[in-house]
């Protein structure tokens, strides 16, 4: 039986072929994806040198995504996101999509967990699966992602600052705020 606890090993062969080691079969990229999406993290190891290649694979799953119109990342942020990678500002904006991406999670956690007392869909028939399934998306899209949150924060101490009244208004312009500066740092 598989730990889902501990990260699924998949190792690259010199073939280039993907192996899951707790199936002992060959997966391909869209296989690996599916792990994630289903809450799964995944480590990708080459076989020989053992070096870890999990970013590397990540990275290309969601080039492959996008390159078949599924986009998730808009044009300007993609700019950005190379801007991160020629400017001093690069060792900023790491630390900045992760306390996004977190406020994202946990923003989008509260409001699956809170749904059903304000969305008269929530006494519907599957309602209960398909936020199931929204959670579990969401985990996987964001999942492990900790750390600070810009200001310092913690992320527990960021929820503590939200649930004593920051709306989110306020948040959104803290956002675009930072992305200004992140933006004025790039040129």
């Amino acid at each position: 039986m598989a730990d889902v606890n501990k990260p699924l090993l998949i190792k690259r062969y010199a073939s280039r072929r993907l192996y899951n080691t707790e199936t002992s079969d060959y997966v391909t990229l869209e296989d690996i994806a599916g792990f994630i999406r289903e809450g799964r993290e995944v480590q990708i190891v080459d076989l020989k040198s053992g070096d870890d290649l999990t970013r590397q694979y990540l990275l290309q799953i969601i080039a492959e995504h996008e390159s078949r119109g599924e986009s998730v990342l808009p044009v300007n942020v993609l700019n950005d996101l190379v801007r991160g990678y020629t400017s001093a500002a690069g060792s900023v904006v790491p630390e900045f999509l992760q306390a996004s991406f977190e406020m994202l999670r946990d923003g989008q956690s509260k409001m699956m967990d809170n749904i059903g007392t304000i969305n008269p869909m929530a006494k519907m028939p599957g309602f209960e699966m398909m936020q199931a399934q929204q959670k579990a998306f969401m985990k996987a899209l964001t999942g492990g992602i900790g750390g600070k949150v810009p200001g310092g924060w913690s992320a527990p101490e960021a929820e503590s600052a939200a649930d004593n009244g920051e709306d989110l208004d306020e948040i959104k312009q803290q956002l675009a705020e930072l992305q200004a500066k992140l933006s004025k740092l790039g040129k």
